[in-house]
């Protein structure tokens, strides 16, 4: 179990070291190396070596701790001060293998399973979209769960390049087949661009996903959609997985697949807070490549949604001390 005795780890105070000093880390926490000391832990995995074209994901971690120094103390909107009710650090890096598909897999899924046996809540900044199977083969072997999913597309392909199995485009196919993700629990959310066959999307539904199609997004609304999440995933387990190529590139150009005609960051964030209260297990956000984006901005969106997803993450750790 973790210690609750000791205080909270808090943020660098910009008063006394100004926001472009210091060593970057998520949020400005401090860096720790033991996973029971926090509630919840803010990881990189900066690795993309399911990326099927353009590559450049693996600077992702780095710039989103840069740019998250802009990120201050207390949710605007909701006042929640994640650091308040619940331990948060930066965990560092998950140790990857750039050019060993599964190597980097198994590695990063045993250094999520450290954070899942202390009973820290995760929270990665990746990377390509691949690195959500690993973290679920830490996190949910045991119980699979629902997920809210941010996306432009499935992530349901089967294979790429003559049957390989493991690329960014089929993250959500390998583990709902492992039995880590509950399809029936599962929403998608913004789905759109043009597709390699008019079938692409059938296996997915199939199983049971509720897929929002940007189309229907957009007659809905993110009030609408955030409470038809709450009713896909109802009260069991879920995860949150953001990836930036959901937004319209306009808000997040720094990304290897944009799809033009996506929702704004503030339709973003209102869905992600019409999330509270549910039994979150952990999120991430992903797909940031800074290669793509020298101005920086996909990287301060990365950090933004990160803040957003820690803020749900902090309340639900409080609410579980609270049950405990």
């Amino acid at each position: 179990m973790n210690d609750t005795t000791r205080p909270n780890p808090q943020p660098v105070d910009s008063a006394a070291m100004p926001r472009f000093g210091d060593i970057a880390t998520f949020m400005r926490l401090p860096l720790l190396r033991d996973p029971a000391a926090v509630d919840v832990a803010l990881v990189g995995v900066p690795w993309d070596g399911g990326t099927t074209n353009r590559a450049g994901a693996r600077h992702g971690p780095r710039e989103i701790r840069n740019m998250s120094s802009l990120v201050r103390r207390v949710h605007h909107a909701t006042k929640v001060s994640p650091y308040d009710i619940a331990r948060c650090a930066d965990l560092g890096d998950a140790p990857v293998n750039p050019v060993d598909v599964a190597d980097a897999l198994k590695r990063i899924e045993a250094f999520f399973a450290r954070i899942h046996a202390a009973g820290a809540l995760p929270l990665a900044a990746g990377g390509d979209h691949l690195i959500t199977l690993p973290i679920f083969r830490a996190i949910t072997r045991n119980r699979p769960v629902g997920m809210v999913h941010f996306d432009a597309h499935t992530d349901t392909w089967d294979s790429y390049f003559g049957g390989f199995k493991y690329t960014h485009g089929t993250p959500f196919r390998r583990a709902i087949e492992e039995g880590l993700l509950d399809p029936k629990r599962t929403i998608q959310i913004g789905i759109r661009g043009s597709l390699y066959r008019a079938d692409d999307m059938d296996w997915g539904l199939a199983q049971g996903i509720r897929v929002v199609t940007i189309e229907e997004y957009f007659k809905m609304g993110p009030e609408r959609v955030a409470a038809e999440a709450r009713r896909v995933v109802g009260n069991g387990p879920v995860y949150v997985s953001f990836d930036v190529d959901g937004l319209d590139p306009v808000y997040a150009p720094g990304t290897g697949t944009p799809e033009i005609g996506g929702y704004s960051t503030a339709e973003a964030q209102a869905m992600l807070r019409g999330l509270r209260g549910l039994d979150l297990v952990g999120g991430d956000v992903v797909e940031v490549s800074p290669p793509f984006d020298p101005s920086g901005n996909t990287a301060i969106v990365g950090a933004t949604m990160m803040f957003e997803i820690l803020c749900l993450l902090a309340e639900a750790a409080a609410q579980r001390k609270g049950r405990a």
